[in-house]
């Protein structure tokens, strides 16, 4: 397996791939064909080296009650068919980035997910080919300010903040849709805890179900979905999420100045 990573480095902003311990440049595309090219001298740690989004979405399609957890966490009956929201492209940052809690937003809540990247121009894709359309796997927090949802119909504004996006801290390639564990740790404390086992919708049919809406490039991400455990951030707090074998995405909040 793979990870690929989109890194600021000696002046320049460039892709490199990590394969066993090591980080390469890489040579290549990261949509398409590469190879791991010259090793950066100590990896991740590298003097001045510092994690971007690994990849800028057009979109961010999300899929709101997709745990069945969650659903019964919020008291909501099973959905019978994917619910989709868009993030905008201004709410991505990457590792490390503060998320910003905008003046007046009052409670804003972290998300746990998994997220799908698109690796090819996928439309209506059919069920059984989904995968040959996912570049990998990414971490995502699908952050919310919760009392603006509570009274709006529509996700929009909510979900739509400028750093309600983090994604990271890289694309996990060659994973597939095995079940693997989502969770998130609020200042070290684990909040979250579920498996993609518990997904109402699976990926495959997810991919299937938006690329019959829309049209996915390169880079959009599919966000699956949140478990059980969601609550407020505060200034100062730092939220962290894993998922399985793809890594862990931490950033830090404050308040919007």
């Amino acid at each position: 397996m793979d990870r690929l990573y989109r890194i600021e480095h000696q002046g320049s902003v460039r892709h490199a791939v990590e394969r066993g311990a090591a980080l390469h440049v890489l040579s290549g595309e990261p949509f398409g064909a590469y190879t791991p090219g010259a090793e950066i001298a100590g990896g991740l740690k590298a003097p001045g080296l510092r994690l971007l989004p690994p990849v800028t979405p057009s979109k961010i399609v999300c899929v709101g009650l997709n745990y069945k957890d969650h659903a019964a966490e919020t008291g909501l009956a099973l959905p019978a068919e994917p619910l989709l929201f868009i993030k905008p492209s201004t709410a991505v940052i990457g590792p490390g980035q503060a998320i910003l809690l905008p003046p007046g937003a009052g409670r804003v809540d972290y998300e746990a997910e998994l997220g799908i990247v698109i690796g090819r121009r996928a439309h209506r894709v059919p069920r059984a080919r989904a995968w040959d359309f996912v570049r990998g796997l990414i971490c995502v927090n699908d952050v919310t300010a919760r009392d603006l949802q509570k009274r709006e119909s529509q996700f929009t504004r909510c979900k739509g903040f400028d750093t309600f996006a983090p994604i990271g801290p890289c694309v996990a390639v060659g994973l597939d849709g095995s079940p693997r564990m989502v969770e998130s740790y609020l200042n070290g404390e684990r909040k979250q805890s579920s498996s993609t086992a518990n997904l109402i919708f699976p990926i495959d049919m997810l991919v299937e179900f938006i690329t019959f809406v829309m049209t996915l490039e390169p880079g959009d991400i599919i966000a699956t979905g949140t478990p059980a455990g969601i609550a407020g951030m505060k200034a100062g707090d730092t939220i962290t999420i894993n998922v399985e074998g793809v890594g862990e995405l931490t950033n830090p909040v404050e308040v919007e100045r």
